[in-house]
């Protein structure tokens, strides 16, 4: 006898569950649309879901540790699913369900939308006078979002330890017009405090970092709050915070969450210890491997997890712009692809640490650095975690005691001009028009080639910007009305910038040209000066530095190069960034030549 979905569904559940009828806990629904969310670039995915009871239908946004569901094909238009941990809202008077987990019953098959299901809209006279809405852009379209008189969430199948933190919010639906609400998260990390000085004045501050089964988001108290607040927090305790706390946009240059959004802890807000932790996940990683680094963007923050080989010794360095110490040391981890790498701790982490080596590391929060190849620094708002109790950290152990012990280990230092040799990635020799001919570039991947091309013309306008003077910054700055250049994300002023070129080079070889993109270290080593010498010259005489740029012309290098589509004005094009770059070494050149003639031997 076949299987008869449409009495497996609870028919009027979704109206019991905003009702908040506790007969109803884990309804059984059909999914009648499923479609993604246009949300800000480089923001989390988002989907929006329709569940269907067969009396009512109600949109649904799915949190971002249920996509996965969606990713493998099993949550699509037509199944049935049991929703097994929600929170029920109302946005602009329209009920929605934030899907916190479910499971997809494949045993019922999939039909056509059983029934005539009607919207389950909220009635005016059932929204209260707050304000709330989803985390993300264009939930009901693309258009700018106006706060409105709607309501808070109704209830949580998740349950409390108090009845007096009955309504929990998922960190995932908090936004600047949220008020009234409490999440129960972990503080997976605390910063120490800290402290500064300006014209504006001084004042301190810290930060932590907040997990709860739907998300992630920093949490900053200053001045008052930094005191009253800094020992409540305890790194893995599970706390409610409660409303009022200001949500504002987040400052990505501070945090390497995945969140748009950060909270400001204020004088009225409530933070309490929670007795029960469960429904609260711990430390949450994205682990990309030591093997994988090269194929990762300076600059980017990553998690990372590996075997602790080699301790170095603490030791200082000055800052250029404050002339203040900064402790360190350097780490050396290795992993199952056979690739190792250095990873800097700084300041209290550094002096403190007495993990022995062998040991598993997890790091959440590490900064891909492309100092002497690959190399890792660890951010102060980043966290490590000692032997995790972790599937990785368990693999990687295995592993380490039958081979690992004993292995040799590839490095990223010096990557660009002797992968091959390192035991790595070989990275082929291309002619220009080999470049174009194959798509280089064009793929999803980024792709890697070497060229042997003679330098024909330096693009001599635009050739360097003015940079932040802070160590490992590098970002723009801009001079203000008191002849300070402001750097915005390290938050401070400094007398002069540091000029660093980005040069634009054309290179040629016997088949075709590539226009060639070159950063400050390539710079210096075409043009032999820094860019600070060049434009000194350019100020005195504009035409000075002309014969700077020619001089560079008509030399032959070997390039190390990097090829990645980006959009430039709503255009799709390749970008070759040079990595590295060398003279050539006629002898090798040579050698390689009289064995290219061997090859066409008639013998």
């Amino acid at each position: 006898m076949a299987l008869d979905p449409a009495s497996h569904i609870h028919r009027g559940s979704l109206s019991a569950i905003f009702e908040g009828n506790p007969s109803v806990t884990q309804p059984v629904l059909q999914c009648v649309q499923v479609k993604p969310i246009a949300g800000q670039q480089g923001g989390p995915e988002r989907f929006r879901v329709v569940f269907s009871d067969i009396s009512n239908f109600v949109q649904s946004m799915l949190a971002s540790q249920v996509n996965f569901h969606v990713h493998e094909g099993k949550l699509r238009k037509g199944v049935f699913v049991r929703l097994k941990a929600y929170q029920t809202n109302v946005v602009k008077n329209k009920k929605i369900i934030i899907v916190l987990d479910l499971e997809v019953l494949e045993h019922l098959g999939e039909s056509e939308k059983i029934g005539s299901p009607q919207a389950l809209d909220s009635k005016t006279e059932d929204v209260l006078p707050q304000t709330t809405t989803i985390q993300t852009s264009g939930f009901y379209g693309n258009n700018a979002q106006v706060p409105q008189q709607q309501s808070i969430p109704q209830r949580a199948t998740t349950n409390s330890s108090s009845t007096a933190h009955a309504n929990i919010y998922p960190i995932e639906a908090l936004s600047p017009y949220a008020h009234k609400w409490t999440i129960k998260a972990r503080c997976t990390n605390k910063s120490d405090i800290k402290t500064w000085h300006n014209k504006n004045g001084e004042g301190r501050l810290f930060s932590v970092n907040l997990l709860d089964e739907s998300g992630e988001i920093r949490g900053t108290g200053f001045n008052e709050q930094c005191d009253q607040l800094y020992e409540v927090f305890r790194e893995g305790g599970v706390y409610y915070i409660t409303s009022p706390c200001r949500v504002q946009m987040a400052k990505k240059q501070f945090t390497n969450l995945n969140n748009d959004y950060e909270l400001t802890f204020e004088r009225e807000t409530v933070v309490e210890k929670a007795e029960e932790q469960e429904g609260v996940p711990q430390v949450r990683f994205n682990f990309t491997s030591i093997g994988d680094l090269q194929t990762i963007e300076k600059d980017t923050t990553i998690d990372t997890i590996g075997v602790l080989k080699e301790v170095g010794e603490t030791s200082q360095i000055v800052s250029k712009t404050t002339s203040k110490p900064y402790d360190k040391r350097e780490l050396t981890l290795v992993d199952n692809s056979n690739f190792s790498v250095r990873l800097t701790i700084w300041g209290n982490s550094a002096t403190t640490f007495d993990v022995p080596p062998e040991s598993i590391i997890a790091f959440k929060g590490v900064k891909v650095s492309d100092f002497g190849g690959r190399s890792l620094s660890l951010l102060s708002s980043g966290s490590m975690t000692v032997d995790p109790d972790i599937n990785e950290a368990h693999k990687l152990k295995g592993w380490y005691d039958a081979q690992g012990r004993n292995d040799t280990y590839s490095s990223h230092a010096n990557a660009g001009a002797s992968m091959g040799m390192a035991g790595g990635r070989s990275d082929p020799v291309k002619t220009c028009q080999q470049v174009k001919d194959e798509n280089l570039g064009f793929s999803e991947a980024v792709d890697y080639f070497t060229t042997r091309a003679t330098v024909i013309y330096i693009k001599g306008e635009n050739f360097a910007y003015p940079a932040c003077l802070s160590a490992d910054c590098n970002k723009k700055v801009i001079q203000d009305n008191d002849g300070q250049w402001r750097c915005e994300k390290c938050d401070r002023s400094h007398p002069k910038p540091e000029y660093r070129y980005i040069l634009s080079v054309n290179a040629s070889d016997h088949t075709g040209q590539l226009w060639l993109n070159c950063f400050d270290d390539i710079g210096k080593q075409l043009l032999g000066m820094s860019a600070d010498q060049v434009m000194e010259m350019q100020e005195t005489d504009i035409k000075a530095a002309e014969p700077v740029f020619q001089n560079a012309a008509c030399r032959t290098w070997m390039f190390k190069c990097r090829a990645k589509t980006d959009n430039f004005q709503d255009q799709q094009r390749v970008r070759y960034q040079v990595m590295t770059a060398s003279p050539l070494n006629y002898s090798a050149e040579c050698a390689k030549l009289t064995e290219m003639i061997k090859m066409y031997s008639m013998e």
